[in-house]
């Protein structure tokens, strides 16, 4: 997340000597829950266009309608995504040309209750799932509902972001966070989430033998969930060596540079039986080729271009599967209730 924060100075530099300041000014009433008859301060970080971004004054949400809460945004996390909208306008086939609110990883506090709402009370803290299916389609019916050809999800054009001090939000889609979990973790279930769905993709158990290329946030996590899911034997490939010992802290048994001398030949002999690509920076083709035969190769990362040369027949002749992982569902609830 620091490589990701450093490509947002002006961001990170407004949000903490301006809006942070603003806060801490305030009184704590003002702070919790905006005065019924006053129309509070709420901004915005807004995409204007690629590498430009402004905090603006925006209205304060009204009165959440049936179903929905209102959310003082507490903490997010800035995603891979984000910084392709920043820094290159689009993110894999989704691209930008207006103003655009960034973040999806976050969580917050309760402040309004729209009618209807019964599993949340104000001041609960609440990790989002940026999310919504319509809820009404043949793949929402079969419970695969990341899938909804409908689905509205934060930061992806057209639909804004969480970096706002007050969100309106569906109340199906935001879970209450356990006592011991801090705001930190909260924003952290989204791409933790994201990870246990790659491993799931991956059919993850006891005695599987996992590549993990990349070793940022999102391989990190799934370094995590690959042991919680038995894995014995966890390789990380990354081009960073800083990273790499993060991930060897983590539990992950070898590591590798990307550009090590004989990369393949040394991944081939840990008998690679499940592969996840977290990177987004087209190491699926090592994958490909270290993973054995009638193995499993999920691509968890997304690479900025759609158009990647690969080297397939290897795969082909090993009935290497190759899987698509795309968002999760149900993940984050479950998380909130343990």
């Amino acid at each position: 997340y620091q490589r990701r924060v450093r490509e947002f100075p002006r961001l990170m530099s407004l949000l903490s000597d301006e809006l942070v300041q603003k806060q801490e000014n305030r009184s704590p009433s003002q702070t919790q829950n905006p005065p019924a008859n006053s129309t509070p301060e709420k901004f915005a970080v807004i995409l204007k266009e690629v590498k430009k971004l402004e905090i603006e004054a925006v209205p304060y949400p009204p009165k959440p309608p049936e179903g929905y809460v209102t959310i003082r945004i507490v903490v997010v996390g800035v995603c891979g995504a984000d910084v392709n909208y920043y820094s290159l306008g689009h993110c894999g086939p989704y691209w930008t040309s207006g103003p655009l609110i960034l973040g999806h990883e976050c969580c917050g506090r309760v402040i309004e209750i729209g009618d209807g709402v019964t599993l949340l009370q104000k001041g609960d803290r609440v990790a989002v799932e940026p999310g919504v299916p319509c809820g009404y389609c043949n793949i929402c019916k079969c419970g695969r509902y990341n899938l909804c050809p409908e689905m509205s999800f934060m930061a992806t054009p057209p639909v804004n972001g969480a970096l706002v001090h007050y969100l309106s939000y569906p109340a199906d889609f935001c879970f209450k966070l356990p006592d011991h979990m801090t705001y930190e973790e909260g924003a952290l279930l989204e791409p933790l989430a994201l990870s246990i769905h790659g491993c799931v993709r991956a059919g993850l158990g006891v005695a599987s033998r996992v590549l993990v290329t990349g070793a940022g946030p999102i391989g990190l996590c799934t370094t995590l969930v690959a042991r919680a899911c038995g894995a014995t034997k966890i390789v990380v490939v990354d081009r960073l060596q800083n990273r790499l010992d993060v991930a060897k802290s983590m539990g992950a048994d070898a590591t590798f540079l990307s550009n090590s001398p004989d990369l393949l030949d040394k991944l081939r002999t840990y008998n690679i039986t499940h592969s996840i690509e977290c990177s987004g920076a087209n190491q699926l083709g090592i994958a490909l080729q270290v993973t054995g035969r009638a193995g499993k190769v999920v691509m968890l990362g997304r690479p900025a271009s759609s158009d990647l040369e690969l080297p397939l027949q290897e795969a082909v002749d090993n009935e290497v599967d190759l899987l698509g992982a795309f968002r999760y569902q149900v993940t984050i609830l479950v998380l909130c209730l343990w």
